[in-house]
């Protein structure tokens, strides 16, 4: 989607509640991947893959001079005869840690598996967020989440344009005040409640 449809869209729907969430949601992600230099994952489901949102997270990065908005694509049917851009399997996921940023698209039940790799990048100290259609599991292990609920007159793919170009637009400021200190707040409670390292 262009420019000039994102901002048809924009004024369509000016009025709801959707600009601001999607705004809001994209400045999290430029702030959490603009504090650590980089190092966001996107992955989906195993029945849906964001290829649409990788893409244009990829040119909202070039056009905004903010590399750090590209992503990693992460795949669930990965093979490592795919291309390098395309062979990132789940096992990145589990790998994930402090200072990297996960993005999760999901349009319907995660699934254990993804949520149990999901959950254990969350504990290591990676930043979680979620782009999802209800998911309560997912959204309960994100730091942010933003839902788009079953509807005729918007659906994720569409919520998907709508972040991105607002992540790309570099006016956007850095989250500031009270949601940073809810971020910080909530990984000291994944530190105080995760379980020992073992001791070798």
């Amino acid at each position: 989607m262009d420019a000039v449809r994102v901002a048809l869209l924009r004024e369509v729907l000016a009025g709801t509640e959707w600009l601001g969430s999607t705004r809001r949601f994209a400045r999290v992600l430029r702030g959490s991947v603009m504090s650590y230099g980089g190092g966001l994952l996107l992955v989906g489901t195993e029945e849906y893959e964001p290829w649409h949102l990788a893409a244009h997270l990829v040119d909202e990065a070039a056009w905004s001079g903010t590399p750090e908005l590209s992503p990693t694509l992460v795949r669930h049917g990965a093979r490592a005869s795919d291309p390098a851009h395309l062979a990132v399997g789940l096992g990145r996921v589990e790998a994930a840690r402090r200072g990297e940023t996960l993005l999760v698209v999901s349009p319907g039940a995660t699934g254990a598996p993804l949520l149990e790799r999901v959950h254990d990048a969350r504990r290591a100290g990676a930043t979680v967020l979620a782009l999802d259609a209800g998911d309560r599991e997912l959204e309960t292990l994100a730091h942010e989440a933003l839902t788009v609920p079953d509807s005729p007159d918007l659906d994720l793919d569409t919520v998907q344009h709508l972040v991105s170009a607002a992540a790309g637009e570099n006016a956007l400021p850095s989250p500031r005040g009270r949601r940073r200190f809810r971020d910080r707040l909530s990984r000291l409670a994944d530190q105080l409640t995760a379980p020992p390292s073992a001791r070798w």
